[in-house]
């Protein structure tokens, strides 16, 4: 009874919440949307404005970060959105959900994923030591392996698209033509090549330097776009982090495909 009665009273407040403001609760979707998950700074961000220039033709070197977030709403941010087109996209960081049917799973390096957060965090809260992000993963829903494990399992059977950011970086247009074939998005190829150069990573760098970064927590004075390098972890993790990381992730790391594991992780 008491469940009956928390769906029902949930309802209502869908439907005030659609009236009143016109925006449809976040975690209000339909069964063929569409939702772009991975680990933070896995390229979640990027295939939102990659998406964006593809769905809309917004050139994403010049509309706001508001209409981009208006196109491929992130979950994580805003309480409400407009449904636009059928189906709709979602940003989104979370592990497997009962409503998340259809996934575009975005996987990268852990090693190069953990060293893009660690600028990230500390850009945000100065002074986090890298070891102890590795093991506590602090802010995170998870830590590396265990989002990848869960998605990879894939628990409530979701339709599932595994689409890798090292793949992203060497030919965008193809991984594009393959979210457009999984989502069955009828395109031609000429708006997949505007959409990605659009969104090339040169493009944002110089995108933010001309609008900044529109978040309110985000420092003015820290670039958001940062490196996107594959690899970045070589030169940017040290030693005794690396080998941590590589301790707990290892088997994880070797499953997905990415190798060069060091032999003093004690994997």
């Amino acid at each position: 009874m008491l469940v009956r009665f928390r769906h029902a009273f949930a309802r209502v407040v869908v439907r005030l919440t659609q009236r009143a403001t016109g925006l449809t609760p976040i975690n209000d979707h339909q069964a063929d949307d569409v939702f772009v998950v991975g680990f933070p700074k896995s390229g979640n961000t990027w295939v939102q404005y990659l998406l964006a220039g593809l769905l809309c033709g917004v050139d994403t070197t010049r509309c706001s970060d508001a209409l981009l977030q208006e196109i491929v709403p992130d979950v994580h941010e805003y309480p409400g959105y407009r449904r636009y087109r059928q189906p709709m996209f979602f940003k989104s960081h979370h592990l497997p959900r009962p409503g998340y049917r259809r996934v575009i799973y975005l996987l990268r390096d852990g090693r190069d994923a953990m060293v893009s957060y660690f600028h990230h965090y500390n850009a945000l809260f100065p002074g986090m030591d890298f070891a102890t992000l590795v093991r506590t993963a602090p802010g995170l829903l998870s830590r590396w392996h265990e989002h990848v494990e869960a998605w990879l399992a894939n628990p409530h059977g979701a339709e599932l698209l595994v689409v890798k950011y090292e793949d992203l970086i060497h030919d965008p247009v193809a991984q594009l033509r393959r979210i457009c074939t999984f989502a069955g998005i009828e395109t031609d190829e000429s708006r997949l090549v505007d959409a990605s150069e659009a969104a090339s990573f040169a493009n944002m760098k110089q995108r933010e330097k001309r609008l900044g970064w529109d978040h309110s927590t985000w420092p003015k004075d820290k670039s958001f776009v940062r490196r996107g390098t594959v690899g970045s972890y070589r030169d940017e993790m040290p030693p005794e982090v690396l080998a941590l990381f590589q301790a707990e992730a290892g088997a994880t790391l070797l499953k997905t495909g990415y190798t060069g594991l060091t032999t003093d992780a004690h994997l």
